[in-house]
């Protein structure tokens, strides 16, 4: 299933993003400088959460309750993302039908959905907006630099996700005393993420973790680091039985 890129929709919805991006963008910046200050700690920056802290949140908040630190960008070049969530999901929910089936994915037990946003010539900045029905999901998102032949966004459905695994050569190279990641387990983030050597360079903008999208609707947006395809990626690979449907948006602005 294929889609066009849209410019953003709505003069009301462009000056509230533009708004939310100012109000973030000096709190993901403070992230960015913690980041590196905790960089240069002997103790390596570690904070212990305690359980009031992950109980905690602010209903009134439209932050996304992530730890801080835990969406930056892999690559220190990259901007960090902004993220916030909403309390309209069924609002939102409806207005995807409205616009028809391309909005709406349904992902199932043990797959995981890539959908490939290519830049925009006429944009500078990518926006995306998701929920899903019932249950959770995992969800991350990937520049990857390579230039694409049209604007058309792809969707790519794997079982699990390519980048993640090992193949047979590899693992025999590895030895038999190496350490092996838990598969599927989302909630690792993309520490353990291997690289392929013959495909176009990979940065992480978000890493992909599980997100209480049946909840609230869960937005952001990233200004463009040059000219390539958005990865953004809904995993489904922890889920023995459970499909998820996904509601979802992606747009540019200039």
């Amino acid at each position: 299933m294929n889609g066009i890129l849209k410019e953003t929709p709505g003069h009301k919805q462009a000056a509230l993003i533009r708004q939310l991006q100012e109000q973030h963008y000096t709190q993901y910046m403070s992230q960015v400088y913690q980041q590196q200050a905790a960089a240069a700690d002997p103790n390596g920056g570690k904070k212990v959460k305690s359980e009031e802290d992950d109980r905690a949140r602010d209903e009134d908040s439209d932050l996304s309750d992530e730890e801080a630190g835990e969406d930056l960008p892999s690559n220190p070049a990259i901007a960090p993302a902004s993220l916030w969530n909403r309390q309209d999901i069924a609002q939102f929910k409806n207005n995807i039908k409205k616009e028809g089936s391309e909005g709406i994915l349904k992902i199932g037990h043990g797959e995981t959905v890539t959908i490939r946003v290519p830049t925009h010539e006429d944009g500078t900045c990518l926006f995306w907006e998701f929920a899903t029905d019932y249950y959770d999901i995992g969800f991350g998102v990937y520049f990857e630099w390579t230039i694409a032949d049209s604007n058309q966004v792809s969707i790519h459905v794997s079982e699990s996700d390519d980048e993640d695994e090992l193949d047979e050569a590899e693992e025999a190279k590895e030895g038999e005393g190496a350490k092996e990641p838990v598969a599927g387990d989302v909630e690792t983030g993309a520490q353990h993420r291997r690289v392929d050597p013959n495909k176009p360079r990979q940065d992480e903008i978000i890493p992909v973790y599980r997100r209480d999208c049946h909840e609230e609707v869960y937005a952001g947006s990233h200004v463009y680091p040059g000219r390539g395809v958005y990865l953004l990626k809904f995993d489904n690979s922890y889920s023995l039985w459970r499909s998820k449907t996904l509601y979802y948006r992606v747009y540019y602005s200039k």
